[in-house]
Formats: C-alpha cells, sequence, structure tokens
C-alpha cells in the first residue's frame, strides 16, 4: 500500500471512529443533565417558569411514513415528561399549560438547510389554563427576551402535524364574565365534511375532513355556556390554499349559534365561509356575544351565509347574505355587512319584512306597553299617574358603533283598531346620532312621512320631528265606529317639533314647533267617545250635542308649542249644529290640561247648550265641567268660523280635493278667513 492509501485509511478510520463515537454517544448520553439548562433557558426567554420535570430522551428509529432510500434512515425521537409552562408574575395562579408528555420526531437532512423540519408532535393529555384580568393582563401573550436590534436567525421551524389523545382548555376572562372549560377529543374516524353539514362543497376544492370533537360549558357574559362542534386536523393547518372545516352548537344563555363550514388560511385567520344560524330571546343580546349593536326585540331566530374576511385594509369584514328569519311572528329577510373600521364599526345593508306584526315593531320604536314589557320580563320604569314615557333612550350605546340601514315592511298585520298598512324607513346612525329620513307609513288609506333625528353625541340629547299626514281616510281611521262608515273625510296635518332630553317625556316638555291639522266631512257621536275610550271627551260630546251624530264640516287646528307648552292659535269644529271654539294651553311637563271648549249654537236644534265647558286635571286623570257664568243667550249671533283672524294660508296647503270629487267644505272656509284677515 503506497504512503497515501495509507493515509486516506487513517483519515478514513478516524471519521468513522468519531461518526461511532458520536453515536455512542448520543445512544448512551443522558439527556436528563440538559433539563436544567433548557429549563433556565426557556424561562429566561418567556419571561414566566417553565420546566420539564419528567424523562428526557432521544430515540433512533426509522420513519414507516417514508418510501425509498428515507425509509432506510434512522430519525432522532425526542420525548419529554411532565412539563409544565407557569403563568407571568401579574397572573395569579401556578400554571398556564401542563402536559403530560411530548414525543417529536426531527428529520436530521433538514438540519443541513438550517432547518428544525418536525414531521409529527404527539401530545398526551394536553391542558390549559387560559386567563384575563379585569385590567386587560392575559397569560396567553408572550413577550419574548429576545433582543430587538438583533437580525433575526437564519434557522426556521416547521411543524407538519400535531396529533393529541384528549386535550382540555379552562378558559377565565374578567372582561367577558367568562369561566368555562373546552374538552378536546379526537373523533377516532374522521368524518367527510358533507357527511357533517349535509352539504356538498361546490366546485372542485375539496374540503379536509373533520377530526376533533369538542365540547365546553361554563359561564359567558354572566349567562350559562355549553355547546359543542368539530373541527378538522392540525395537517389541515398548514395549507393556506385548503379550506379548514369548522362546525359548532353553542348556547348561551337564551342565545343559540350553529354554524358549519370552513375557515380558509387557518395560521393566520384569512376569513370564513359559514352557514349560521341564530336565536334567541332578543337581538339586542348579541352584543354581547358579536359587538353589533342591535335593538331589542321579541324572540327571533335567523338562518343565512356568512362570509367573512379578516385583513382587509379598513378592517374586518362580515356579511351576513340572503338571511332569512323571524322576529316574534314577523319574518325578516335581507343581506346585511358589517365593518370592523376605525374609529367606529359600521352596520349597513337592506332588511325585509313581507308581513310585519306592529307588536314585534313596537319594541323597536318605544311603542310597546308595560304588559308588552312584563311579558319579555323587562320592569316598567313609568311612575304611577305619569303618560308620557320617562323611560331613558341608551344613548352612550349608540356610539359604539355606525348603521346605514334600510327597512321594508311589505304589509303590518295589527289589530283592526291601528289602520297602519306598511313601512319604509332608511336608518343612519353616525356618532351617536339617528337619523331616519324618510320615516314613511301607510295609514288609513294614506301616508304620514316624517324625517326624524336624534342626537345622542349631545348631553342632553337633541331631538327633532318633522311629519306630513295626507288623505288619512277617516272612516278607514277609524274603522271600527259604524258611524264613520258613510264618512267622506279626510285629514290632512303637518307638525315640526324641536326638544331637549334623553326621555320621550323630557323631549315633549322642552318642546317648541308648530302643528297644523285639518279635517273634512266627519263625523262626532258620544259612542264614538265611549268606543275610543275617551271618558271626558264622552263627557263634552253629550253636552255639546246629547246623544246625536253630528256631521263635521270642517276642523281645523293651529298649534303653536313654546318651551312644552302648546296652545292654539285656532282650534275650531265647524259641525252642522254650531261652531266650537278652543282655547288655553296644554303644558307636556307639568302633564296638565287647562283648556276652554265656547260653543256657538247655528239654530234652535242644539238645546244643551247652556254655558261654555273646560278641561282640566292632568292627562292620566283629566276634568271636565260646565263653567261657571251666565248662560249663553240663545239668540245671540254666532261667531262663523270664517270671521276668525288666523294665518288661513298655512292650513289651505292641507286642504285637498273630498272623495268623489266633491267641493271641500274647509276649502270654502279657510278660503273665507284668508280674506278676511
Amino acid at each position: 500500500m503506497t504512503r497515501t492509501g495509507k493515509a486516506f485509511t487513517w483519515v478514513g478510520g478516524i471519521v468513522l471512529l468519531i461518526i461511532a463515537a458520536l453515536v455512542i454517544f448520543v445512544l448512551t448520553f443522558d439527556w436528563n443533565r440538559l433539563k436544567p439548562t433548557i429549563n433556565d433557558k426557556v424561562s429566561a426567554e418567556l419571561h414566566r417558569p417553565f420546566a420539564i420535570r419528567g424523562e428526557l430522551g432521544v430515540n433512533w428509529a426509522r420513519d414507516k411514513g417514508e418510501r425509498g432510500w428515507r425509509a432506510w434512515l434512522p430519525w432522532p425521537k425526542i420525548h419529554a415528561e411532565d412539563i409544565v409552562l407557569g403563568n407571568p408574575k401579574n397572573i395569579p395562579g401556578d400554571s398556564m399549560a401542563q402536559l403530560q408528555r411530548i414525543d417529536a420526531s426531527i428529520s436530521p437532512l433538514a438540519l443541513l438547510g438550517k432547518e428544525l423540519l418536525i414531521p409529527r408532535i404527539w401530545l398526551t393529555q394536553p391542558s390549559a389554563n387560559l386567563q384575563r384580568l379585569a385590567n386587560g393582563d392575559n397569560n396567553w401573550t408572550f413577550n419574548l427576551a429576545g433582543d430587538p436590534n438583533q437580525p433575526p436567525s437564519a434557522w426556521s421551524v416547521n411543524i407538519h402535524d400535531i396529533v393529541f389523545d384528549r386535550g382540555q382548555i379552562d378558559f377565565k376572562d374578567a372582561t367577558l364574565k367568562a369561566d368555562f372549560r373546552a374538552v378536546i377529543d379526537p373523533l377516532g374516524k374522521p368524518l367527510s365534511f358533507s357527511e357533517v353539514t349535509g352539504k356538498k362543497e361546490a366546485g372542485t376544492t375539496v374540503t379536509p375532513d373533520y377530526v376533533f370533537g369538542w365540547k365546553v360549558k361554563g359561564k359567558y357574559n354572566g349567562e350559562p355556556l355549553s355547546g359543542s362542534g368539530k373541527i378538522g386536523g392540525m395537517l389541515s393547518l398548514q395549507n393556506a390554499e385548503v379550506p379548514f372545516p369548522l362546525q359548532a352548537d353553542v348556547r348561551s344563555g337564551a342565545t343559540r349559534v350553529v354554524v358549519a363550514g370552513t375557515l380558509s388560511d387557518p395560521m393566520n385567520l384569512g376569513g370564513l365561509d359559514l352557514q349560521l344560524k341564530f336565536s334567541g330571546e332578543s337581538l339586542g343580546n348579541l352584543y354581547a356575544l358579536t359587538g353589533v349593536l342591535l335593538p331589542n326585540t321579541p324572540p327571533y331566530s335567523t338562518d343565512g351565509h356568512l362570509i367573512a374576511r379578516l385583513h382587509e385594509k379598513g378592517g374586518a369584514v362580515f356579511q351576513y347574505q340572503k338571511f332569512d328569519g323571524k322576529i316574534g311572528d314577523s319574518d325578516i329577510h335581507g343581506n346585511l355587512k358589517y365593518v370592523a373600521s376605525k374609529p367606529r364599526p359600521k352596520l349597513s345593508g337592506e332588511v325585509l319584512s313581507k308581513q310585519l306584526r306592529f307588536a314585534d315593531l313596537a319594541p323597536l320604536i318605544g311603542a310597546d306597553s308595560n304588559t308588552e314589557k312584563a311579558s319579555r320580563g323587562e320592569k316598567s320604569r313609568q311612575p304611577a299617574g305619569k303618560v308620557l314615557p320617562v323611560e331613558k333612550f341608551d344613548t352612550k350605546s349608540w356610539k359604539v358603533m355606525d348603521a346605514d340601514v334600510k327597512f321594508t315592511a311589505k304589509r303590518i298585520e295589527r289589530g283592526s283598531s291601528l289602520p297602519l298598512s306598511d313601512l319604509y324607513t332608511h336608518l343612519q346612525l353616525d356618532n351617536g346620532a339617528i337619523l331616519m329620513d324618510p320615516l314613511r307609513f301607510g295609514v288609513a288609506g294614506g301616508n304620514l312621512n316624517a324625517t326624524l333625528h336624534l342626537d345622542g353625541g349631545k348631553n342632553p340629547m337633541q331631538g327633532r320631528v318633522d311629519m306630513h299626514a295626507r288623505k288619512f281616510q277617516l272612516k278607514e281611521l277609524l274603522p271600527n265606529v259604524g258611524s264613520m262608515k258613510r264618512s267622506l273625510g279626510q285629514l290632512n296635518g303637518d307638525a315640526k317639533l324641536t326638544g331637549s332630553g334623553n326621555s320621550v317625556a323630557d323631549l315633549l316638555a322642552t318642546s317648541s314647533g308648530d302643528l297644523r291639522m285639518v279635517i273634512n266631512n266627519g263625523v262626532i257621536s258620544r259612542s264614538l267617545m265611549e268606543i275610543l275610550g275617551l271618558n271626558v271627551g264622552n263627557y263634552l260630546v253629550a253636552q255639546l250635542f246629547g246623544d246625536d251624530v253630528v256631521g263635521i264640516n270642517c276642523a281645523a287646528a293651529d298649534v303653536g308649542i313654546r318651551s312644552g307648552v302648546a296652545a292654539p292659535r285656532l282650534f275650531v269644529f265647524d259641525t252642522e249644529n254650531a261652531i266650537i271654539n278652543i282655547s288655553g294651553n296644554t303644558n307636556f311637563a307639568t302633564e296638565r290640561l287647562d283648556l276652554s271648549i265656547d260653543p256657538e249654537s247655528k239654530g234652535m236644534r242644539v238645546l244643551t247648550l247652556r254655558s261654555p265647558l273646560y278641561v282640566k286635571g292632568t292627562f292620566a286623570h283629566p276634568d271636565a265641567g260646565v263653567k261657571a257664568g251666565p248662560l249663553i243667550a240663545r239668540g245671540a249671533a254666532a261667531v262663523a268660523l270664517g270671521v276668525v283672524l288666523t294665518p288661513a294660508a298655512a292650513l289651505l296647503a292641507l286642504v285637498s280635493p273630498s272623495e268623489g270629487g266633491e267641493e271641500n267644505q274647509c276649502g270654502q272656509i279657510l278660503q273665507q278667513m284668508k280674506k278676511k284677515k
């Protein structure tokens, strides 16, 4: 053998000896000697206690999952037992996570490319205790000790799959009033996406199978929480192009949420594509669960398609598309979009109800009665003897988000005494200010168009309403009154009011504005007042007309309202028997009446007219009677409506042609008034 050959032989032998020594060292080294170093290093890096309290070792074995020459290579498999990760110093409790055992295989060839490739990690009975305190501190946010000025490491970590036998998560959150436990178990046999959802994915996209099942029980927002569901395996988390399957059925208090669908780019929470069902006692209860501000309603249920894009530049976008559902006994349909924008999120879209029950609408517009509130388990804050609603608007909640929603009710189902037919409104909520423009109702064959503005950003709240009533048919306005069926008359009116206050009572108590109304060709009788339940009105009509049905040629009102006190500039009824003039005032702040009714007979038919009448007392307990004083002279000249000086031009704008082409008597009378002025 040449000298060169001997040299190569020695070198090769030395290399083999070194490799053999390394193999013997690796196979015989007590890896537990590294535990103190590992524990100290990880604890310092994470700023919290970390400890491997059990066995730490490395085994070498072939990987049955490999093919070809790789299948003959021994792979190192690391195992560690009894692992504990503690809490940071500001969080109570001993540990955040515990693990009975972990096994991980490592690809040795990937180390040559500075990559720590872990094809699979096996976890045995992992458990976590997640906490968030009232001040916002939590134990799942890690402040790493690394130097931000140091360049990033050239090494990378790649984990392909995580497998565990049974996991448990305990979650306590003081800000959400949450305290629940979630248990995750392998399903044993993976279930296909279509098998769980009952739907096949459209197109060629393949959805991975469900691998794990989970259950949750405890409390959320102070309410009992329970639920169950299924999720995909950890392997499907690695591919952003493959959707991650998700299914859940959760109950929080009376609210139930059912979802089935997929999560895209799951490692980065890219988006959601879910079939979503909601149900519960009130939409208002969803705020604590979703952060979306909705009005209080009767019991509801919805079913729609939720698509979410969670990394949009202007904020995460959630679209609830083509949903169908019910609120009380009313149907709802539509599309809504919620954008988590700054400084406030925004809800927009359109909602349609083909048949709306007015009792279901009442809580939304503050028209529900104390009885209806009691049926929903709510307490009335209305004091005894007070008629105008004193319950405060929750204006603080108006600032949590903005809105731009259009609502249409094609048909309103109501009692026979409420002549509403349809509804349309465009609601805009901007920085605590609500604008409903238009707010349009179909009423008694006519329509009520209004613009409502409530500025909850000011304290007290500022309110403004502008209403226009047109062509209300009297026979439809009072359908239960038999005498009205022969009436061809109409009601037209305008009202414009401004006020300040945080309740309806406060708004009216400070209101200023004008109210104008014209009624032509109607009727009035004692039986009408009885049907309407107006006892004072019943008394007044009996005093004025006896028990007869009396036709109204024209009724005209022009009322000025200043600082909560309404005083008529003109309030006159021209009937076939008499002219009745109403004067005085109504105080909305004190809810007191001080009105005088002065009748003037047109002839000898009205024998009951003796003296002027009065209406005093409160809204809750009005009192009517005959004014003390001289009797009205039976032969005195009647004060005709046409000679009363008033701004008649404003009222003339409310006069429209009567049904059947007959001339409107209010038009004639108001024209006379205009000329006489």
